[in-house]
């Protein structure tokens, strides 16, 4: 409990500290009109409160995110504290905070066109090409395990599979303020709630737990029997809460609300830190089970059922219900049900506005937002149907997109490196968790089965040759910057 202590204790000295210096690198302008005042249009431009647009920012970003990750990134041991903190407060909150901050500037700018105003016009377009698809992916995945949890209530899964797509369009397609600005605060609120009574249980229980001093490496290969290597494994498992590339697409979304470029480190660094927060209580949670020696642990958690799409919801389930009563029912039930249903339909509201964006499509008109959410979920449907009819769909889907996500997150942050270059500020802040997550991502897709499958030692030389090309690649950009 000492070395999650410590951590919680970082996380909030992180908001405070590091994200006040952030906000001090990009300088806020308070007098400055935001695109919510300038750009009104009563669907998607539409001033809201601070609180709320917070609420929302949260519940957009997290969604079970924090919570299944986390749980499986808990079997690597201690190191997940670690990756928690640091990726939080030093690459995932940056990531947020310059994204939603840029989005802002240039007037409600969705994650392509950022892109392509800093990093060029073709980069810009594989960034089209790949935000839609892991948006479409988001929305697709974060639909299978409600309805399926759903199912076990009543109905059939495929009948909720069709509720939960017709709210997806009912969501995509009203105002912003109609459904996700009434509801989004209420079950973002639930998610806090629940991750606050399981912290101040855990504190009551003081279990004995993993330590920092008790050593850092792989804990799952030795206590669990699982194979997947720490690095690169570990940094894709754990995405949000820590870093995730899907946020860069949600940031725009309330850059589109908020009234005062001061609200942006709240917004923003502060969301993310929230989120860290939820995915640090629940790697400790994971690991009171998998580690704590009276407890059956892992033999009750991966029995509960059958297939890697219901382990994660099976857990947060089984502890909320054993550590929280009739209270920690309902509350699994909005944080499993309600939560990835939120980042599903908001992923395909910013899928909706990237392609709009594209277009020069504009989306006052209903029928105008009609003619691309329309195409846009046929092709949702279908990848649905192929998971549902291929016996390692989700397994396969789940780890590209895990990959996909924090790939994202890469072009994210070269982008927030070459703005802060431009407007000659400290870019040493985005450049250094760029370098590190180009590594990761290449790394990982060097080492993955389902990828080249290569071995560790192969791997991990690829990836320092990666390392080697990004960091010269910056240099030489760099140098040719300062003579223009």
């Amino acid at each position: 409990m000492i070395s999650f202590a410590i951590s919680l204790i970082a996380l909030l000295l992180g908001y405070f500290l590091y994200g006040r210096f952030v906000e001090r690198v990009f300088v806020p302008d308070a007098n400055r009109p935001t695109p919510a005042i300038a750009m009104a249009d009563g669907v998607d431009y539409i001033p809201m409160p601070g609180w709320k647009i917070f609420m929302i920012q949260f519940l957009n970003i997290a969604g079970t995110g924090p919570i299944f990750g986390a749980i499986m990134g808990a079997k690597f041991g201690p190191a997940a504290y670690l990756w928690i903190v640091f990726g939080c407060i030093f690459a995932g909150a940056v990531h947020d905070y310059l994204t939603g901050m840029l989005s802002v500037r240039h007037g409600g700018a969705n994650l392509p066109e950022l892109v392509g105003i800093y990093l060029g016009k073709h980069t810009k377009q594989v960034m089209l090409a790949f935000s839609v698809l892991l948006l479409l992916m988001v929305g697709v995945v974060f639909v299978y395990s409600p309805a399926e949890i759903l199912a076990r209530m009543g109905g059939t899964e495929m009948l909720w599979i069709v509720v939960i797509f017709v709210y997806y369009i009912l969501a995509t397609m009203l105002p912003i303020d109609k459904i996700i600005g009434k509801f989004y605060p209420v079950f973002a609120f639930a998610l806090l709630f629940m991750a606050a009574a399981l912290m101040v249980v855990l504190f009551v229980k003081t279990p004995q737990l993993p330590e920092f001093w008790d050593g850092l490496g792989n804990w799952g290969t030795e206590r669990l029997g699982f194979t997947e290597q720490l690095f690169p494994c570990l940094f894709i498992t754990i995405a949000c809460g820590a870093i995730s590339g899907f946020h860069g697409t949600q940031s725009p979304l309330m850059a589109r609300c908020i009234t005062n470029e001061k609200q942006g480190r709240a917004v923003f660094y502060g969301a993310m830190v929230a989120e860290g927060v939820v995915a640090l209580i629940w790697a400790t949670v994971a690991m009171y089970f998998f580690y704590n020696e009276p407890q059956p642990g892992y033999e009750l958690l991966s029995g509960v059922t059958s297939g890697a799409q219901s382990s994660s919801p099976a857990v947060v389930t089984i502890v909320c219900q054993n550590w929280l009563g009739v209270v920690g029912s309902v509350l699994a039930i909005l944080g499993v049900v309600a939560a990835p249903i939120t980042s599903g339909d908001t992923a395909f509201r910013s899928a909706r506005l990237i392609i709009a964006e594209a277009l020069h499509l504009e989306q006052k008109s209903i029928h105008k937002r009609f003619y691309i959410a329309l195409p846009m979920f046929g092709v949702a449907i279908l990848l649905l149907l192929w998971h549902m009819g291929n016996a390692n769909g989700f397994q396969t889907l789940w780890n590209w997109f895990g990959w996909s996500n924090q790939t994202l997150a890469v072009f994210t942050l070269w982008t927030a490196t070459v703005f802060l270059v431009k407007a000659h500020k400290p870019f040493q802040i985005a450049l250094i968790p760029a370098l590190f997550m180009t590594v990761v991502c290449a790394t990982f897709l060097l080492i993955s089965n389902q990828a080249f499958g290569m071995g560790a030692t192969v791997s991990y030389i690829g990836g320092g040759v990666v390392f080697c090309i990004a960091a010269v690649w910056f240099a030489v950009w760099y140098a040719n910057n300062r003579k223009k």
